[in-house]
């Protein structure tokens, strides 16, 4: 990025703020590679840049075809990403007093080269073979007031990503306004805080979807319930590029966003900053305590050589077993993650059984046909109630879950946020599932009654008619018309009760065919989200149990090392580790006190 292109940019960070922090990271980064934790000292490096960094770094990311680009453009004002998810080179744009584009292309390892590209449409050029990233300046005012905009690819490169994101001051996550955020997005925006703790989510393309005030809602009450306490602004991108009066642009959502930057984002920038390296600063000292503190306790008493060795190896042996696929953890992971979805199953095809038997007990009680609208209402509000209360069991058991797998480890790993499977709209769940079916025979034709009428009546006729023939009267008189009426009123009787069993029949079959369709559609869905759960309870501690075997492997290499290492200057390396654990308390206690 050229450094002239953002000399007309505003200065967001004050230098005197961090000033003293940059000091305070510079000599962590230098205890961190006295230590041999070249890891911790990149991990520092990369803090140092982003607060060294006066303005505002806004990272854009989310899923292809989300609309990232075209929000990059819609903030911007002009047309410098390529709305094509075929780029996965990043974009990144600043300030300047007049449009310019640059791309930096790839010529060999480690080497690139710098091409300027027309800005009014560099679209095309984006697509040229070997394209690192592209470098645009604008005179946008959003960009004046000391943003730097970057848009990570949506494909492409993990790598460059996550790094666009630990350099970032704050993220942008888009995601559609078509549904809710899904558990690996939230477990996703989970990983993106432990790098960047200030994140927006964007709602894209509300104007095509009407229900996005739900969503919006949803995605609000989702991130509450994982510990995620994130914005979510509802904007069209597209509506903002088209809007042709300021009522229309109000609409799009996107002057709200910009607003909402500029109020929480660039005007905090000095305590965003200062929270995020204070953050990585405790990270870092604990980690680095740690080590230093063994290796000072095994040469500070040489008798207990053997004893703190012992230690060390029985923890290194503790932290290697949890990481294995028969560890405890593991078992009763993977045991109460399969008991707790035969659980939840077999709850849910209890409560629609127990449906199920009383809607063919209505269903016996009345004839169908005249109340089939209503029963089918009923019936839906009746399942949806179900389902919901099956999914507030799943939340919970999974909660339960939760706290038993923490059990098996340190009483200091705290468990981790798990998504709310409790459901705000059964209707959603169920939306696939299709309606209860109508009845064929429940409106019977008059025709067919008629039909019917005229068969018993004719054998009455006949029957009495031919009785009152051999007395001499004719086919059709008096007691054979009446004996007709009689048989054809009993006929269409018995038609009407024939035709109600009937309808009763198929009034359970449909029943039987909609809990049929209700059990295969949550059932899945249920599934869906409890092995989400099981993978990010399964992450989360597997996290934990490479930590806890890094940690005791680096104490007890310091430990073996410092034995045959440093010999007669024993006393000499304890006062040097006593010195630098004295310069990580001073300096983090420097550093609450400036963020304080």
């Amino acid at each position: 990025m050229s450094a002239a292109a953002g000399l007309g940019s505003a200065t967001v960070k004050h230098p005197d703020a961090m000033t003293p922090l940059i000091r305070i990271l510079d000599e962590l980064r230098e205890t961190a590679r006295s230590a041999g934790r070249d890891d911790l000292g990149a991990r520092l490096g990369m803090v140092r840049a982003r607060i060294g960094d006066p303005r505002v770094r806004l990272v854009v990311v989310g899923d292809p075809k989300n609309g990232m680009s075209t929000l990059v453009n819609s903030l911007v004002g002009a047309q410098v990403s390529a709305t094509d998810t075929a780029v996965s080179a990043p974009v990144i744009v600043e300030y300047g007093p007049e449009a310019s584009a640059t791309l930096v292309k790839s010529v060999g390892p480690g080497h690139t080269e710098r091409q300027p590209v027309d800005p009014l449409d560099p679209g095309p050029a984006l697509f040229a073979k070997g394209v690192v990233r592209a470098e645009f300046t604008e005179p946008s005012q959003l960009l004046a007031d000391g943003i730097v905009l970057m848009d990570a690819p949506g494909s492409g490169d993990e790598r460059t990503r996550w790094s666009m994101i630990a350099a970032a001051d704050a993220v942008l996550y888009v995601t559609e306004a078509a549904a809710e955020l899904t558990p690996a997005q939230l477990e996703y925006l989970q990983r993106v805080q432990q790098l960047c703790p200030t994140v927006i989510c964007v709602l894209n393309k509300i104007d095509m979807y009407p229900q996005w005030s739900h969503v919006q809602q949803r995605d609000r009450d989702l991130l509450d319930a994982a510990g995620l306490g994130f914005a979510v602004a509802p904007v069209s991108a597209l509506l903002h590029r088209q809007a042709g009066n300021y009522q229309r642009d109000i609409e799009s959502g996107v002057p709200q966003l910009i607003d909402h930057l500029r109020d929480y984002v660039v005007a905090r920038a000095d305590a965003v900053a200062r929270d995020s390296a204070l953050r990585d600063i405790r990270l870092v000292s604990d980690h680095l305590a740690v080590t230093l503190y063994t290796e000072a306790e095994s040469l500070r008493d040489p008798s207990r050589r053997a004893q703190i060795t012992q230690q060390l190896a029985a923890a290194r042996e503790d932290a290697d077993r949890l990481r294995q696929r028969t560890a405890n953890w593991q078992l009763a992971l993977a045991d109460g993650a399969t008991e707790l979805m035969a659980d939840i199953e077999h709850d849910l095809r209890h409560r629609l059984r127990s449906l199920v038997r009383d809607a063919e007990a209505d269903i016996a009680r009345t004839d169908p046909a005249r109340t089939w609208k209503e029963f089918g209402e009923d019936l839906d509000a009746r399942i949806c109630e179900a389902v919901e209360e099956n999914f507030v069991m799943a939340h919970y058991r999974s909660v339960e879950l939760c706290e038993q797998v923490a059990a098996k480890f340190p009483a200091d790993n705290r468990t981790p946020p798990l998504p709310d499977l409790r459901l705000a709209n059964p209707g959603e769940v169920l939306e696939p599932v299709a309606p209860l079916e109508s009845l064929d025979s429940a409106k019977p034709a008059v025709t067919e009654q008629f039909l019917s009428g005229l068969r018993g009546s004719y054998g009455g006729i006949l029957m009495v008619g031919l009785a009152t023939s051999l007395l001499g009267m004719s086919l059709v008189n008096w007691y054979s018309a009446g004996a007709g009426v009689l048989l054809g009123v009993n006929a269409i009787w018995d038609d009407r009760k024939n035709r109600k069993l009937r309808r009763r029949s198929e009034a359970k079959v449909a029943v039987a065919r909609l809990m049929d369709d209700v059990i295969f559609q949550v059932s899945k869905e249920s599934r869906n989200r409890l092995r989400a759960v099981q993978r990010a309870l399964r992450d989360h501690f597997t996290d934990i149990a490479d930590e806890v075997l890094r940690t005791a492997d680096d104490a007890l290499r310091a430990a073996e090392e410092s034995y045959s290492k440093y010999g007669d200057r024993r006393e000499e390396r304890i006062a040097d580790l006593e010195a630098q654990l004295s310069s990580l308390r001073a300096l983090r206690d420097r550093a609450e006190a400036l963020t304080a």
